[in-house]
């Protein structure tokens, strides 16, 4: 019987080398992350872009989920629209647009469209939309 329970330890202790001693109920470590875009000085185009906005295709939140965002919001300013992402801290940002676009040809159609709307904010380079706003500030009162 002894040998038995050795053997069962020594195989329930490989499990946990191999699997990295990862407890399922703890949670990931998030970021928060802050994009900018301009949209076309036309108010014709934001309105179109804004009602796009209110009904997401069903595939392209399917496809953010997929990638593992964890949550996106945006606001606005007259044409200065502000994206707010929500990601695991480890994530690699190119590969989840890919894999969020690889859900469904409808995810790339939906990009190809958004970015007639876009343009960049003052300091982007030539054909350069979306940017990240750096953090250098932060309170709280925890």
């Amino acid at each position: 019987m002894n040998s038995f329970y050795n053997r069962l330890l020594a195989i329930c202790l490989a499990i946990v080398i191999t699997t990295g001693c990862k407890e399922k109920n703890t949670p990931q470590q998030l970021v928060e992350k802050v994009f900018v875009v301009n949209i076309i000085p036309d108010s014709s185009k934001m309105n179109e872009y804004l009602a796009y906005h209110k009904q997401v295709w069903p595939e392209v939140e399917a496809g953010f989920k997929k990638a593992g965002y964890r949550k996106i919001a945006m606001y606005r300013f007259d044409h200065l629209l502000v994206m707010s992402i929500t990601v695991p801290a480890d994530a690699d940002l190119n590969e989840m647009g890919k894999v969020a676009e690889s859900y469904s040809p409808r995810c790339a159609e939906w990009n190809i469209m958004m970015s007639h709307y876009q343009v960049g904010v003052p300091g982007t380079l030539a054909g350069q939309t979306w940017v990240e706003a750096k953090p250098f500030y932060s309170f709280s009162n925890q």
